[in-house]
């Protein structure tokens, strides 16, 4: 069963609750979304540990529940 939008934010807020989050279905079917994330969380680390962290926070449903997912992450500008 596809996840909603609001499900996949859930659990990234639960996860990144400082972060601003932009989910977007990609094909309007429930299971191709991209999603956004700005974290402080994210500072400071490599792409692939910021998307690691994702996949953390998702609980093992990428590639089950959410068939695909991509990733646009990054730490806040700092001035």
């Amino acid at each position: 069963m596809p996840m909603t939008s609001a499900q996949i934010e859930a659990d990234l807020r639960e996860a990144f609750p400082d972060a601003d989050i932009h989910i977007e279905d990609l094909a309007g079917d429930g299971d191709h979304y991209r999603a956004r994330i700005v974290s402080n969380a994210f500072d400071g680390l490599s792409r692939v540990r910021q998307h690691q962290l994702v996949y953390q926070a998702l609980k093992g449903k990428v590639g089950g529940a959410l068939h695909a997912l991509a990733l646009e992450t990054s730490a806040p500008q700092r001035n």
